[in-house]
């Protein structure tokens, strides 16, 4: 399949790319159709990496933005992975200019932890 041009883009959970994903999945199924090996993997990928639904996470990114320092990519990237340590959490930093204190740390995996 070719993309002849993007119409929009927007950021999107990866709980929310598996929902669709699934209709997918189904759709092709009931038609007998044949999935493509991306197809086939992003599939297999947004099942294995799954962790909360798409409403808690939709509800994770929209209080992560509530804080001071939180930027959309980062908190799209927090509720994909949901951290639960603060060393998982400073490696979604890494590439970030400045730190974060112990105290926002504490604060990013208490609201994570909140949605799980």
């Amino acid at each position: 399949m070719k993309v002849k041009a993007v119409l929009s883009e927007e950021r999107v959970p990866l709980s929310e790319v598996r929902e669709v994903l699934s209709r997918v999945e189904a759709e092709r199924i009931e038609a007998q159709k044949e999935m493509s090996y991306e197809l086939r993997k992003s599939i297999e990928h947004a099942n294995q990496t799954f962790r909360i639904s798409a409403d808690r996470s939709r509800e994770l990114v929209a209080e992560l933005l509530t804080l001071e320092k939180m930027k959309p990519d980062i908190a799209y990237r927090i509720a994909n992975i949901t951290p639960r340590s603060r060393d998982e959490l400073r490696a979604v930093y890494a590439k970030e200019k400045g730190t974060l204190t112990g105290e926002e740390l504490d604060t990013i995996i208490g609201i994570v932890g909140a949605h799980l």
